[in-house]
């Protein structure tokens, strides 16, 4: 779990520097109105620490304020009219733009620039999974993509991407208290 930690906190750091780099990208006016300054979110990643707690359901809550924005504004309504069910998807990527940190926001000459939702499904077999992409969005050539559509889309996929973290969290948080309850009964019954 501790390794797991540090590797967060080695990507947020990672992200956090390239983010700095990379800011003259995006209208800094935008920026500091509509996101979350990387140096105001609290790194002690602590789960007993309540401030910690109080400080990720916040920033949750206005990622999900944003992302349903983001979600509406770049129509994503028309494919997925169900906001909730784009956490179905197990992953979302972004094409003709890159998110890596050596590419970070570049869009890539004569590409095409889409939001594709990835999901599996079995095959017939039953057994197999089969990865399924999904468009989301498309916008067209990325040469002639306005710049606060460019931004929007790249906050679409990292906010979604923010958020199915906490989910995953969750997710684990649940499984653990269950794996409690059950140790806790066989100690008692031992």
């Amino acid at each position: 779990m501790s390794s797991s930690l540090d590797r967060l906190k080695a990507l947020s750091g990672k992200l956090e520097e390239k983010l700095s780099v990379k800011e003259s990208l995006f209208d800094d006016e935008f920026v500091e109105q509509h996101t979350i300054a990387t140096n105001a979110v609290n790194k002690n990643l602590n789960p007993q620490n309540n401030n910690n707690a109080i400080q990720n359901s916040e920033d949750r809550t206005y990622n999900m304020q944003r992302l349903i924005k983001l979600f509406n504004e770049l129509e994503i309504n028309e494919k997925c009219p169900v906001f909730d069910d784009i956490f179905s998807y197990k992953a979302m990527n972004l094409a003709g733009i890159g998110l890596k940190d050596d590419d970070f926001g570049e869009v890539r000459a004569g590409k095409y620039i889409q939001i594709i939702a990835i999901s599996y499904e079995a095959n017939n077999d039953g057994e197999k999974k089969k990865a399924k992409n999904i468009s989301l969005g498309y916008f067209g050539k990325g040469e002639g993509l306005d710049l606060s559509k460019k931004h929007n889309i790249i906050e679409f996929i990292l906010r979604w991407r923010y958020e199915k973290g906490f989910q995953n969290i969750d997710n684990y948080k649940h499984l653990l208290e269950k794996l409690q309850t059950v140790s806790s009964n066989i100690s008692a019954n031992s």
